[in-house]
């Protein structure tokens, strides 16, 4: 089901673009060697090369080249053993050299698919242009002083893959669900860590709507340096509907830059669009073309993690757990690990329902990431074959998962250390039933006069009486037989 915006000339369609800027991992910058780590003091991770001093010659950065190469093979995108790094001439208080090394005409990674998962269950295919890779400028700082302005370098030089899609998506959920699944692939793959708070991945997104499908494109407009994947979201329904009244008006939609404003809920005009002519690119006369082998490329695929639709789709077959499941499972890498270790050689099924329930349940409530979890994967699953051999059921377990993320101790010294072992002596049992139904006599004789629901209640005060440790299978069986037979 398509998705339109309505005007008052009725739907519209929109049509999105988006080029994303993700860090590149590395532990120097692009052309130096310069740090990388985020939040240093202003300047103290800046080379010669990054502040823009003359005479200083670029060498490029071969774990940045590797990781851009890693990317388009995550990407299924084509790889070009031959490319070029160019000078893209502009101004700006935080670009030193008064122009970006990045890459145009030929970039080090061609065309490829991203496949998203939507809310309805249904799959689209984004098509990726080109990655390439650029160096990042600096961060200017306005909040320092009333009147001047401060220019942070650290940033500067850092490596930058901008990847490029084609004009595929129609809609904000679509834009949500690109990043995030790209976002998860750069994270599988550890080319970018995807923290968008940080600056280390964020969004152009090009918007512009048309009356069909079947119109040519209209007139876009970029809204620059989006920085979370709701704000991407909000402004594309904002941009959209403010294009929309323009065109019912009868105007034209100007080919712009514009920002968005989250507070409020608008975008506003920054610069007119620029053209590729208006960088006056041309080749970087400091570095000769970029060669790959193909059998350098063919080693790093050698190398690659299970990405997630791999990973989702054979979690399904192993585990036989649903499609649902298996996307939670996989979103990231470490809760895929996680619940494979606990769902190894175990019901993969029953282990998708503890992780994804009351084991995350409890990390949300004691504000832990997976990787905190004072619960290893090994103590959980050694807590679900107590409760497949019988030892405790799953009542007890849920208190016995409490006081493992209380305490980090294993399952078997709480239940002990409790007194939690489930009562299995049917001959207890019994006892226990005999009296239950002896007390309550009045209501044995309505369950024999037809009002089946009552057997719960029936159930529910054998637990009760033996504290939740009676087995409920047993419990089950023993009733049935003293009040059916």
């Amino acid at each position: 089901m398509s998705y339109t915006i309505e005007g008052n000339t009725g739907a519209w369609e929109i049509v999105v673009g988006l080029e994303v800027h993700a860090q590149v991992i590395s532990n120097s910058k692009l052309f130096s060697g310069a740090s990388t780590l985020f939040g240093g003091e202003p300047n103290s991770h800046v080379s010669l090369i990054d502040a823009g001093f003359p005479g200083m010659l670029p060498v490029i950065n071969h774990a940045c080249v590797e990781q851009a190469v890693r990317t388009g093979l995550g990407l299924k995108a084509r790889i070009n053993l031959e490319s070029r790094f160019d000078r893209k001439n502009y101004f700006y208080a935080d670009l030193p050299t008064g122009y970006q090394i990045s890459q145009f005409e030929l970039p080090i990674i061609g065309t490829g698919v991203v496949q998203i998962e939507l809310s309805d269950g249904s799959t689209r295919d984004i098509g990726i242009t080109r990655l390439h890779l650029e160096q990042d400028a600096g961060k200017l700082m306005h909040d320092q002083d009333p009147k001047r302005s401060f220019v942070d370098l650290n940033r500067a030089g850092v490596a930058l893959m901008e990847i490029v899609s084609e004009p595929d998506i129609r809609s904000p959920e679509e834009a949500g669900a690109y990043l995030r699944k790209l976002r998860q692939i750069l994270r599988y793959l550890g080319t970018c860590d995807g923290n968008m708070e940080e600056g280390s991945m964020r969004a152009d997104v090009n918007v512009s709507v048309r009356k069909s499908a079947s119109e040519p494109f209209r007139t876009r407009c970029e809204i620059k340096n989006v920085n979370s994947i709701r704000f991407v979201m909000q402004a594309i329904e904002i941009e959209a509907a403010r294009q929309i009244e323009i065109w019912e008006n009868g105007g034209e939609v100007d080919q712009e830059t514009r920002l968005f404003d989250p507070h409020k809920g608008e975008t506003r005009s920054l610069r007119s669009k620029e053209d590729a002519h208006d960088y006056r690119y041309f080749p970087d006369p400091d570095l000769l073309p970029l060669v790959i082998e193909q059998s350098w490329v063919d080693q790093i695929k050698q190398t690659l993690p299970e990405l997630p639709d791999e990973k989702r789709a054979r979690f399904q077959q192993d585990y036989g757990i649903t499609a649902y499941d298996a996307g939670v499972l996989v979103a990231e890498q470490a809760t895929a690990d996680f619940y494979e270790s606990v769902a190894k050689g175990r019901d993969g099924k029953s282990a998708a329902a503890w992780v994804t329930g009351d084991f995350f349940a409890a990390l949300n409530r004691t504000g832990k990431s997976i990787e905190e979890s004072p619960v290893s994967a090994a103590n959980l699953g050694a807590m679900l074959d107590l409760i497949a051999d019988g030892t405790i059921n799953g009542k007890i377990a849920k208190e016995v998962l409490e006081d493992m993320f209380e305490t980090g101790e294993t399952p078997l010294a709480i239940v002990d250390r409790k007194g939690l072992r489930q009562v299995t002596d049917t001959g207890a049992i019994e006892a226990t039933a005999d009296e239950i139904i002896s007390k309550n006599a009045d209501k044995v004789a309505q369950y024999k006069g037809g009002k089946d629901k009552l057997f719960g209640f029936f159930v529910g005060q054998v637990m009760k009486a033996t504290g939740g440790k009676a087995n409920p299978a047993i419990v089950n069986d023993i009733l049935r037989k003293k009040l059916d037979g």
